[in-house]
């Protein structure tokens, strides 16, 4: 068993025992739950912090914008005193830990970029919410591209490969399937109402290199990522779907680390309701898979919610670490959500779960934890630790500050647009234009060519007459017309004589 100063104090029981979290199975995953207002946030930065003080990177959204105070040392507080002398915490001390900011709309931190094809069309079409038809339209586009060898990196890159697949339905079709332009249409509709909500800036390089997720500052304290994800709250695909990208890349991209003392990351999802209401079940199997294997990889995961019964049973049952803030149970809803979360616990005869819950005051939760043997310890309340650094955000210059000195500055500014679909989709356009005006201009030369030849043919079938022909001819013409003239003049004076 590792020894305290390695173990992540959560805080201390009613007896004065003090409750700890082991590192060594924090890639077994977690769980904080609790009502509005009752301290999930701050345990959030409690955990953040302590895996910082350890050397282990922590990722978090700060979706109402409070973590940002984990960049600056705390201050002394009566209520912080008491706290700490009720838990039996002599040594607590005010520090900061080392902070980097990112946003995706790259206002308060630096930009956070995928690429449509890294994201690949599964999350897409959940990012999109599209139906199984068009999920299917959408795989049609990406299986093409492949095989085209077209590279699809930003929004335009994919409006194009969709414009494409309209003009070439008849052929693409015998390979590919049915394609309903009626569908296309849809998908593009769909694109564009997300290209106004910041997809543009989403989508694009250079891509976000998930090992600047994994630094240490030169005190070896592991740096803390904050995704400000305040103003994705209110587009709630677009954020969940990015964290889900975001721990899909790791999974495919980390080494194999087994158990080690530390995990290799730590992965808060802040809001994880907003990443399984509605999802479809394809979506869900991709998430229990991610949680299942990541674990390997040495990545720990927080989910952190309201109600237990936010995250689906197959992931659920994989969340070894339990933290439950107080719920309140005013309807039958309510009262139903509370069973579920004392269930969630290994019982302890000395507590009535279920009737705590609904009991525990701000900075109280019901914790379970992981022995060193992987299981579960019998549920114990606890008044959780305060946090060594500032409860609450940061000023906008002390933000703007940290920003000017992160190592990362210049790195990620500028989105670069190389040659991709776009472009290549263009070109072949262009040669097909060209070839088509080609066409026809040989088309027009050739008919010319044709119908001069024909004339030509017509004008030598007339054979050309000599001078001489020419004079005779007239001279025949004249004589026949006056003896034509004589003899109708003869026949005309003799009837008109006899008549006489």
């Amino acid at each position: 068993m590792a020894d305290q100063q390695q173990q992540i104090l959560i805080g201390g029981n009613k007896t004065g025992k003090k409750i700890f979290l082991n590192p060594a199975m924090a890639n077994r995953h977690g769980l904080i739950t609790g009502a509005t207002g009752t301290g999930k946030t701050v345990t959030l930065q409690l955990l953040s912090e302590a895996f910082s003080e350890l050397g282990v990177p922590v990722f978090s959204a700060d979706v109402k914008g409070d973590l940002s105070g984990i960049a600056k040392a705390g201050k002394a507080h009566p209520k912080i005193s008491e706290r700490l002398q009720h838990i039996g915490i002599s040594d607590h001390s005010f520090a900061a830990c080392p902070v980097l900011f990112w946003d995706i709309l790259a206002k308060t931190g630096h930009p956070v970029r995928t690429t449509i094809s890294e994201m690949g069309p599964v999350l897409l079409a959940n990012l999109l919410d599209l139906n199984d038809t068009q999920t299917g339209i959408l795989h049609v586009a990406f299986a093409m591209a492949d095989d085209q060898g077209l590279l699809l990196l930003d929004l335009k890159d994919l409006t194009s490969i969709l414009n494409w697949l309209v003009d070439n339905r008849k052929e693409l079709s015998r390979e590919y399937g049915n394609i309903a332009s009626q569908s296309v249409s849809a998908i593009q509709r769909k694109l564009l109402v997300l290209k106004e909500s910041g997809g543009d800036m989403f989508f694009a390089e250079p891509g976000l290199d998930i090992n600047d997720l994994m630094h240490s500052d030169f005190s070896g304290k592991g740096v803390v990522s904050l995704l400000d994800a305040s103003s994705l709250y209110s587009n709630p695909k677009i954020y969940s779907t990015f964290l889900l990208w975001l721990l899909s890349e790791m999974m495919e991209d980390l080494p194999e680390r087994g158990d080690s003392p530390l995990p290799k990351l730590i992965f808060f999802f802040d809001e994880a309701h907003l990443l399984f209401k509605n999802a479809p079940k394809a979506l869900v199997e991709r998430i229990t898979q991610v949680v299942r294997l990541i674990r390997s990889k040495g990545v720990g995961i927080f989910f952190v919610s309201q109600y237990p019964n936010d995250i689906p049973d197959e992931v659920l049952g994989q969340l070894g670490c339990r933290i439950q803030h107080g719920l309140r149970a005013f309807t039958p809803k309510d009262q139903k959500a509370v069973r579920v979360a004392a269930r969630t616990f290994r019982q302890n005869p000395e507590i009535d779960t279920e009737k705590t819950i609904t009991e525990l005051g701000v900075g109280e939760a019901l914790v379970s934890t992981l022995d060193p043997k992987g299981r579960p310890t019998m549920v114990d309340w606890c008044l959780l630790a305060p946090p060594h650094s500032q409860i609450g955000p940061l000023a906008t210059d002390e933000k703007a500050g940290i920003m000017e000195r992160s190592p990362l500055k210049g790195r990620y500014d500028s989105p670069v647009d190389r040659e991709s679909a776009y472009e290549l989709l263009i070109a072949r356009e262009e040669i097909l234009q060209q070839k088509r005006q080609d066409a026809a201009e040989e088309l027009a030369r050739e008919k010319a060519a044709v119908k001069a030849e024909r004339q030509k043919t017509k004008t030598a079938g007339r054979r050309r007459q000599s001078p001489w022909e020419s004079m005779f001819k007239s001279a025949a013409r004249s004589i026949g017309s006056q003896i034509g003239r004589s003899i109708v003049r003869g026949l005309l004076g003799s009837i008109i004589g006899k008549r006489r």
